[in-house]
């Protein structure tokens, strides 16, 4: 491997990625604006932004200066450690703010490793759209954190490497390889002959979404900097609000009902938009893994509905009974499961939580208007399983994602098949294309890979968690890039509770996920490195 061409990609993205800081460090300043100027820089999270900018461009800059050869020598495995180097790079300077601002409460080594280890799962989280927090009351944040959460989403969400092959074309030969690393889904089409038209064409659809959401979460009642927040979370499918009770604390159905919808935009492959908006919609429709997802996620939001209209949430003492952390006191449960209630009471209640909290879980948003860990365990298993399938290939939705989901069916379906069968001739298909055999290898091989990951991660979760629902969906909840999952990871929880060593297992889980585990553990192989 060449390193020159790793370390001149790097510096490229470090470039990039401190122009975007500017923003939220000028939110900060915006924000001390009354204060003096020097103690507007004693404020913790503004030294941190002012760091984070000066080590992005200064280190970026020299980076690319004295690498710049090495953009003539990127090959494959260049492409693959630049994403994977280039995303714990990314998340390890944009946590300083964040680090500074936690270490500003504590004092100690010890304390200080904790600070650290809360800021990197922070970014982490953001980065890769899972939306697990350790911020135990978030509206008590500075806003100009709570932008730079969001922006991670918003980055992480379309990939800050496919915004830089945009911005730099003369990234190298490994670009392709780079977009395809970090674009979600088994293929990475493209939709222009040049890879930086493609990645221009893909950020272009994600702005205006972005745009057109904020625009109406305004005009339904949030103020402009709420707004934006929840569209990058929205779009990226990433799920980190600015309330504690998650988008529940707006109490419109308005709002509700634009999040649902661009959240199911967003799990839909972009390329697909993008012919939309050129005046092409039959294609969307005629797409056999957009029909598929659109039919789980229809006979999902069905079964819920049907379940909560008729039965409501599982019975109290069952409600009560799933571990928590802090386990409410019985009187403050008791409320709480009052208000579970009264959000599915009537058919329209019902059908309103349920295409909400479904589509959230399915397209691995995170967000959440109901405590769903008080729902019937049908609904409570359904949402594991809807864990795992995701959003479709090329949207910025985690998980498995849909089309392989098809395929392992599909490929299921025929080995059955031929048993009775066995000089049949069926080629697996998606569509009236057959899937060809290097592809259904890589289809396979990443479904045994996740659903192996999820099980490593889920039993080493149990050596620092003492409940078996919250470690097996912590596992899937961080690997699928999803944020919530059941019992003590629930949606009425956060992170912050999970040991300093588990913490780190999620970290790791969670970057697997975002770059679909065979980026990350190709550059894991020696043999990589050596030239």
């Amino acid at each position: 491997m060449h390193k020159t061409a790793v370390w001149y990609g790097i510096g490229k993205l470090l470039q990039v990625l401190g122009l975007i800081l500017l923003a939220p460090l000028g939110l900060a300043v915006w924000d001390y604006r009354s204060l003096a100027a020097m103690d507007i820089l004693r404020a913790p999270e503004v030294i941190g932004f002012i760091a984070a900018v000066f080590i992005c461009l200064a280190l970026g800059s020299l980076l690319s200066r004295w690498f710049r050869g090495g953009r003539e020598l990127q090959g494959v495995r260049e492409g693959f450690a630049i994403v994977a180097i280039g995303w714990m790079t990314i998340a390890l300077i944009s946590c300083v703010p964040l680090f500074l601002y936690f270490q500003a409460e504590r004092s100690g080594a010890a304390a200080m490793f904790a600070s650290f280890t809360d800021a990197f799962f922070e970014l982490m989280s953001g980065l890769t759209t899972t939306g697990a927090t350790i911020l135990e009351d978030i509206e008590d944040i500075p806003r100009s954190l709570l932008l730079l959460r969001a922006l991670a989403h918003w980055l992480g969400g379309m990939g800050i490497i496919t915004l830089a092959i945009a911005i730099f074309p003369s990234l190298g030969v490994s670009a392709y390889q780079m977009f395809r690393g970090e674009v979600p889904g088994p293929s990475a089409d493209k939709l222009q002959p040049r890879l930086a038209q493609t990645g221009a064409v893909l950020w272009g659809v994600y702005v205006l979404l972005t745009a057109a959401e904020t625009l109406l979460l305004w005009i339904g009642g949030m103020d402009v900097f709420e707004a934006i927040c929840h569209a990058f979370a929205t779009m990226a499918t990433g799920g980190f609000s600015t309330r504690n009770a998650s988008i529940g604390a707006f109490e419109s159905d308005f709002i509700r009902w634009v999040i649902t919808v661009f959240m199911f935009l967003a799990g839909v492959n972009f390329l697909l938009h993008f012919q939309a908006l050129r005046g092409r919609p039959r294609l969307m429709l005629d797409n056999r893994e957009f029909r598929f997802y659109a039919g789980i996620v229809g006979a999902a939001i069905l079964i819920a509905t049907i379940v909560l209209y008729l039965d409501g949430p599982a019975p109290m003492e069952i409600a009560a009974d799933h571990y928590r952390y802090s386990p409410m006191p019985p009187l403050e449960f008791a409320d709480h499961y009052a208000r579970q209630v009264q959000e599915v009471s009537g058919l329209y209640a019902s059908f309103r939580t349920a295409a909400f909290n479904v589509m959230s879980i399915v397209t691995t948003t995170g967000f959440a208007t109901a405590d769903f860990d008080t729902w019937p365990n049908l609904l409570r298993a359904m949402l594991v399983l809807l864990m795992f399938f995701g959003g479709c290939a090329g949207s910025t939705g985690g998980g498995m994602k849909m089309v392989r989901v098809m395929v392992v069916i599909k490929v299921a379906w025929n080995v059955l098949r031929k048993m009775t069968q066995p000089r049949l001739v069926a080629p697996v298909k998606v569509g009236d294309r057959a899937v060809d055999e290097r592809t259904l290898l890589n289809i396979v091989a990443f479904f045994i890979l996740f659903s192996g990951m999820f099980v490593v991660v889920g039993l080493l979760m149990t050596l620092f968690v003492p409940d078996l629902t919250t470690a097996l969906t912590a596992s899937i909840a961080t690997l699928g890039n999803i944020g919530p999952g059941l019992a003590g990871v629930g949606a009425a929880e956060n992170y912050a509770w999970i040991p300093l060593p588990a913490k780190w297992l999620l970290v790791f889980a969670m970057l697997l996920g975002r770059l679909e585990i065979f980026t990350v553990l190709i550059v894991l192989r020696p043999s990589v490195w050596r030239k």
